[in-house]
């Protein structure tokens, strides 16, 4: 193989496959990337054996071939190359190594052959859709904060993705829930979305696809089958095994009851929380919410540390609650919400509150209370 291209498209390549790449893994070929080089291009792809992400790029290609090299090696030698600079790589048949030439830089690689290289095969993908790359990366910014980092609860591990109806009108749907939170964002579903299996994707393929996304206007392509899912985001691709199993009937944790209003503003409310809970110094210390008419108290109490108590002026003229919440959790829905002012549906001290924008939101999220 015998193969120059820019140092720039080279980077910008690498950054997009090397992520993958587990830095310790027990499987050699696993810690490499190859390389083929063909036609008027160098294609990359790198995977972890769930994950798989590829990208060909323009080269000046001498010599057609293939080869595999340690990703994050490689990534570190080209990242500091200087820029402009143009980079040649080039292996004999079987000598196990290539050459990186750079101006006046040599490297002598270690490379693995590309036989020994596995490959995710995507297999028949039974649906197909196109959907704005703002649209989907807001489908799953807003959720997988809510994603479970419990191993048992694999099935909760990912964002559940499936299409639902509402008002006669079909929806793209993303779930993501780790049994003390619930976030649920929806948008128009597109054409060929329809009668798609729901799936329920890794939370390391959403964070890869968020870094994938570089122009929110770009159309991304998504090919799923119920066992794979496939992302094409113009010269990347990245194909995903799903996780195998069944996401939870997350209807049924959604209050329809909650009669309990609440409306502040957002700001004002993220930031006294922060500030209250600065007393509290074990993690997930509850914040208590204390509602009369017209007014909201936020109080904690720490018996090492002592208390503390912000008063906010509130929309609210149901009856007298008291209601303690995750004071974390409490600031990474407000972080979520787009407007000005936040709305609470709340029904007693034990139930779920539903919190979002405004009745009728897009995302809604779903806090569980705690006993304070």
């Amino acid at each position: 193989m015998k193969v120059t291209l820019e140092r720039t498209a080279l980077l910008k390549s690498l950054g997009h496959v090397h992520r993958v790449v587990e830095r310790r893994t027990t499987i050699p070929i696993l810690s490499n990337v190859l390389l083929s080089a063909s036609g008027g291009g160098l294609q990359l792809k790198a995977t972890d054996l769930d994950l798989e992400v590829t990208e060909t790029t323009p080269a000046d290609v001498g010599q057609a071939g293939a080869t595999t090299l340690p990703a994050h090696t490689l990534y570190e030698i080209v990242r500091k190359l200087p820029d402009g600079a143009q980079v040649s790589l080039e292996s004999g048949e079987d000598s196990g190594q290539l050459q990186l030439r750079s101006g006046r830089s040599r490297f002598s690689l270690q490379a693995l052959p590309e036989s020994d290289f596995p490959d995710l095969a995507a297999g028949e993908m039974s649906h197909s859709f196109k959907l704005k790359a703002n649209e989907l990366k807001r489908l799953l910014d807003k959720t997988q904060f809510a994603i479970s980092s419990e191993e048992t609860r694999y099935y909760l591990n990912g964002v559940f993705l499936h299409v639902t109806e509402a008002d006669g009108k079909p929806l793209l749907r993303a779930v993501a829930t780790d049994g003390h939170r619930l976030a649920r964002l929806e948008t128009p579903a597109p054409a060929g979305a329809a009668g798609m299996p729901g799936v329920i994707v890794p939370r390391k393929a959403v964070v890869e696809v968020q870094k994938l996304i570089e122009d929110p206007e770009a159309e991304v392509t998504i090919e799923l089958s119920p066992a794979k899912i496939r992302f094409t985001l113009g010269t990347v691709i990245l194909t995903s095994k799903l996780i195998d199993g069944s996401f939870p009937d997350y209807a049924r944790v959604i209050p329809t009851q909650n009669d309990k209003l609440l409306t502040v503003e957002r700001r004002d409310f993220s930031e006294a929380v922060d500030r209250v809970s600065t007393i509290s110094s074990e993690r997930g210390r509850a914040v208590k919410l204390s509602l009369d008419s017209g007014k909201l108290v936020l109080s904690v109490i720490n018996p090492d540390s002592g208390s503390a108590i912000e008063e906010l002026e509130v929309d609210y003229d149901a009856g007298p609650l008291e209601i303690g919440f995750n004071a974390r959790y409490l600031m990474d829905i407000a972080s979520q919400l787009d407007s000005d002012t936040t709305l609470f549906k709340m029904n007693d001290s034990g139930s779920p509150t539903i919190i979002q924008d405004r009745d009728g939101a897009s995302a809604l999220y779903v806090l569980m209370p705690m006993r304070v």
